[in-house]
């Protein structure tokens, strides 16, 4: 099983690609987690060149047809998602019909050195891949205060958060395995 893991910060040292890696290590054997990096080179979306998608657009959208599902992690920006990943996601949409991400299983969650753990950007990019026909676990992590939240082997250093995420892995594994049974059935 592969999930594609997506971050929606570009930031070199992100707390939120650094969730990610926290997150390929609760993983069970048999699943394999992908950190997308081409996050950086999905250039805007403009409706008139949607018919001719441009490479790195064309990359995104088959790493997550290959993957099983998709684990977005984002931090906050003016109470919502970052513009690259909201831009992307728009790409990823169109054709809607046979966007790569409907009906895939897919989760969110999210860091941020406020109080908050990203909860606003969560909720709207649950929205977004909804809106996109994703199946969204209706699930929310918020890890706040990240600077203090990560050891430095990567691991997460609050119990209670690390086992949220496990949990939200967990969860998203057997949406998979739902999704795989209704298709062989």
């Amino acid at each position: 099983m592969r999930i594609l893991a997506i971050s929606g910060s570009l930031r070199r040292d992100s707390h939120n690609t650094a969730l990610l890696r926290a997150a390929a290590q609760l993983l069970p054997p048999e699943v394999e987690l992908v950190l997308y990096e081409g996050l950086r080179d999905i250039p805007p979306y403009d409706d008139d060149e949607h018919h001719a998608q441009p490479a790195s657009v064309q990359r995104l959208k088959q790493a997550i047809a290959e993957a099983d599902a998709v684990l977005v992690s984002t931090p906050e920006y003016n109470h919502s998602i970052p513009g690259q990943l909201k831009n992307a996601l728009d790409w990823v949409s169109r054709p809607l019909i046979s966007s790569p991400l409907r009906n895939k299983p897919a989760a969110v969650v999210g860091a941020s050195t406020g109080m908050f753990g990203a909860v606003w950007a969560q909720a709207e990019a649950r929205k977004v891949l909804q809106a996109i026909g994703a199946r969204v676990l209706d699930r929310e992590l918020p890890v706040p205060s990240a600077d203090d939240q990560f050891h430095p082997d990567g691991r997460l250093s609050d119990e209670e958060t690390e086992r949220g995420l496990a949990a939200t892995i967990e969860e998203l594994t057997a949406a998979v395995a739902e999704r795989r049974e209704r298709i062989a059935a």
